[in-house]
């Protein structure tokens, strides 16, 4: 079926659409071959409280941006290439259902439909697209991805040292490597994760400590702290904003 809406005239209007919502700022999306698989509104967990994306899947890139009006205009325009992504299930809690993890090497994050209904057919679609794209290219599967940033109202001390508590003057940061909610003296070093710049970036100390002597650093989707309403339920990464913020 995609191949046959490959060409189509109404598959090309439907892109042109998108591409339109995003105006000027927002890169070309038609290319040969592209098909728009389907799209909708998706509630993304990012750092600071969970808020509604548009999300547009495609057969190749998975492409999301905030919305400023429904249906004809978005901003801050996100192209994931759909290579590289692995999904999981999230449980439910509390308010937060129907969620699933979206992990690439550079960027991870939850997001959650409004049904399961919703979140079963975006997870069917998305798994589909990936397998067809690697048996197509004969790639495997992506071993590694960025990890997940926990939100910042789930940490109100350093989740390294648990000492240095959080106030307007003493900032949280994230850690790039093990996504945790630390303080600034256990977050002064930086380490070169080329999956996620081409530069440096913020790490805690442990995880410095892991990456410099060879050893692997515990990940914030792979462990529950004791004594922390933090688990693998709880999942953000930066808040969409200001992608560069701490």
């Amino acid at each position: 079926m995609v191949d046959r809406l490959a060409n189509s005239e109404a598959n090309s209007k439907r892109i042109a659409v998108v591409e339109g919502c995003f105006g000027a700022a927002g890169q070309p999306l038609a290319i040969p071959g592209r098909v728009l698989i389907g799209e909708g509104v998706l509630t993304k967990l990012c750092r600071k409280k969970p808020k509604a994306r548009q999300f547009f899947l495609f057969n190749d890139i998975l492409v999301y941006g905030n919305i400023v009006i429904q249906k004809k205009k978005y901003n801050k325009q996100h192209i994931i290439p759909l290579e590289s992504v692995t999904i999981d299930t999230v449980p439910d809690e509390g308010d937060l259902r129907n969620g699933w993890l979206i992990k690439t090497p550079t960027k991870s994050f939850a997001v959650y439909a409004a049904t399961a209904t919703e979140k079963s057919e975006w997870m069917n679609h998305i798994g589909k697209c990936v397998g067809d794209l690697l048996q197509k290219s004969g790639k495997a599967p992506t071993g590694e991805h960025a990890a997940v940033w926990v939100p910042d109202s789930e940490a109100t001390v350093c989740m390294r040292c648990q000492k240095v508590k959080f106030t307007p003057v003493s900032r949280r940061h994230h850690c790039r490597k093990c996504g945790f909610v630390v303080c600034g003296p256990c977050s002064e070093k930086k380490y070169l994760l080329p999956s996620q710049s081409s530069k440096p970036v913020r790490v805690c100390e442990y995880c410095f400590v892991q990456l410099t002597s060879g050893g692997l650093a515990p990940r914030s989707d792979s462990i529950s702290r004791p004594g922390s309403k933090f688990n693998s339920n709880n999942l953000s990464d930066d808040d969409d904003e200001d992608d560069s913020s701490d």
